[in-house]
């Protein structure tokens, strides 16, 4: 059976989500169907918000509603450290813990040459800038621990060694393939306090 045309296109729409097939996709589209006319029209405010009223920061590339970010204009944070990783959603894991007093980076992605992504593709160029500043004697490199994350941050740590910043990488207390949004507090903290030099 041919969806009429409102159905199928919410439902193309809801495909285009990471994680949903068409099954779900499907069973999503007609509980918007069920929902009261209100709470479709938020939904549907939410979504255009989030495009139309976030930025990213001119500074790290966090997701912001104004810019410079809170992080960065944040005057009592430890600007001797960066601590890098590959996606906002990231920021907002470590943020949680409320142990790290840095600031951070956003890559917005990971080196993968299968995927054609190189160094040029991320962002690393205003990382590099921000290095010249004499304030920064550490970077901490929390990619994921996943081959594209660590190959990123081996890439990293051969850049920005030879300017005598120190370079570290979070332990180990991530499970390998596993990503930073997925871990609780007690295994983030870890992972910081337990960081090593590379």
């Amino acid at each position: 059976m041919q969806y009429p045309e409102p159905i199928a296109r919410l439902i193309a729409s809801y495909m285009n989500l990471p994680g949903i097939g068409q099954k779900t996709a499907t069973r999503l589209a007609f509980h918007t169907i069920d929902m009261k006319d209100e709470v479709v029209n938020e939904f549907a405010k939410s979504l255009l918000s989030v495009k139309r009223d976030l930025t990213f920061c001119s500074v790290c590339g966090n997701i912001t509603e104004e810019d410079p970010c809170n992080i960065c204009s944040d005057t009592t944070r430890d600007r001797s450290t960066i601590l890098v990783v590959e996606e906002p959603k990231d920021v907002m894991a470590l943020e949680k813990m409320r142990e790290y007093r840095g600031l951070y980076h956003v890559l917005h992605g990971v080196l993968s040459p299968m995927e054609g992504t190189g160094p040029e593709d991320i962002n690393i160029p205003s990382l590099i800038q921000r290095l010249h500043n004499d304030e920064v004697t550490e970077v901490i490199l929390a990619t994921n621990a996943t081959t594209e994350g660590e190959a990123t941050a081996m890439y990293l740590s051969r850049l920005i060694k030879p300017a005598g910043i120190k370079v570290t990488r979070l332990a180990h207390g991530l499970s390998v393939g596993s990503d930073i949004e997925y871990a609780d507090e007690v295994t983030l903290l870890k992972a910081v306090e337990g960081r090593r030099e590379l």
